[in-house]
């Protein structure tokens, strides 16, 4: 929820408020109520998912994917003689993998969402299944395979929603970041900024992270709050510590098969539209900001964005030109959407 990138965090706790309110006010008799339990009208094209190439069911062979050889393992990998499916050794209690989970899928091979997908976005709450939509993003620690699978039954995609730039004293993994790495408050209750030029030690730690998303069977990564470099921090961090941390976090991603986008990190699209596999952006309408994004589309790579201030008809003609996957949700991101 990089919603910290926008706000300051001296104004966050009155931002936060105000869209509590205006979301409880709705709740009693707005326009948005008049939708179907997703804000979906029952007539909506964006709630089918479509029948081109650009179905969630497309893969992609990655030509940037390296080629396995007789190296030594990344950061991360089972040792020689480890089972498939179990996590490495030192892996951070409630990253491991489910007993009886399927085997990951092949190296090289990786979803790629395409431009226009419709999206559900649900970090709070339990996770509302029956929202139409062809790909879900989801808290993938709070979520457990089964979820994954379920969603997977009804044809779903499902991106893990993971937090890679800053530490959260509420991960069941939160002992296993050392204080050194543990910067300025982002200004959400327990929460401090990651310094990223520790690369050495962030890469095995991201690693079990994304190893927990692909024994659970998710499809992508969605790493959040991957543009502390112009953030306060609390460290000297410059825009190619960052292109180096968000690389690596591709390359993590990419080895395992999975899909990886792109979270804001605006200034950054065009040194790292060929790392990343779609993009993720919030309120870029709001900010004037959405041709920035396009480049993404334009890659054929999908845009999965949305607004938490404007309403649909503010935003979704732009948008839609745009070939975004585009909707309106409350900000504690619950179940609720308005789609374009």
């Amino acid at each position: 929820m990089n919603r910290r990138n926008r706000l300051l965090p001296a104004t966050l706790a009155l931002a936060t408020a105000t869209a509590l309110l205006v979301s409880s006010c709705s709740s009693s008799g707005s326009e948005d109520d008049q939708d179907s339990a997703d804000g979906t009208p029952s007539n909506s094209p964006a709630a089918t998912a479509p029948s081109t190439p650009g179905t969630p069911d497309a893969v992609t062979t990655a030509p940037d994917t390296p080629a396995p050889g007789p190296t030594t393992p990344s950061a991360g990998a089972p040792a020689p003689g480890t089972p498939a499916g179990s996590p490495p050794p030192g892996t951070p209690p409630g990253t491991g993998t489910p007993p009886g989970n399927p085997a990951p899928p092949p190296a090289g091979a990786r979803w790629q969402p395409t431009p226009g997908l419709a999206w559900q976005w649900q970090l709070g709450g339990a996770v509302d299944q029956s929202v139409d939509v062809p790909v879900y993003d989801i808290d993938g620690f709070e979520n457990d395979a089964s979820v994954v699978a379920a969603l997977h039954a009804k044809g779903r995609k499902v991106i893990c929603y993971i937090n890679a730039g800053s530490w959260e004293n509420f991960r069941p993994d939160s002992a296993a970041f050392a204080k050194s790495l543990q910067g300025s408050d982002t200004g959400w209750k327990g929460e401090k900024w990651f310094d990223i030029r520790k690369l050495d030690q962030l890469r095995p730690l991201m690693a079990a992270r994304f190893d927990m998303c692909r024994s659970k069977g998710f499809d992508a990564i969605e790493p959040d709050t991957i543009e502390a470099y112009n953030q306060n921090s609390g460290f000297p961090l410059t825009a190619d510590d960052q292109l180096k941390y968000n690389r690596m976090l591709a390359q993590l991603a990419h080895e395992r098969g999975l899909a990886i986008g792109l979270k804001n990190d605006l200034d950054q699209i065009p040194a790292l539209l060929a790392d990343f596999d779609f993009a993720v952006n919030e309120e870029c309408s709001q900010f004037d900001e959405c041709d920035r994004v396009a480049p993404f589309v334009k890659a054929g790579k999908a845009v999965f964005h949305v607004e938490y201030k404007l309403d649909t008809d503010r935003f979704c003609g732009k948008a839609k030109s745009l070939g975004f996957s585009s909707m309106r949700k409350k900000l504690e991101l619950d179940a609720w959407r308005k789609p374009c």
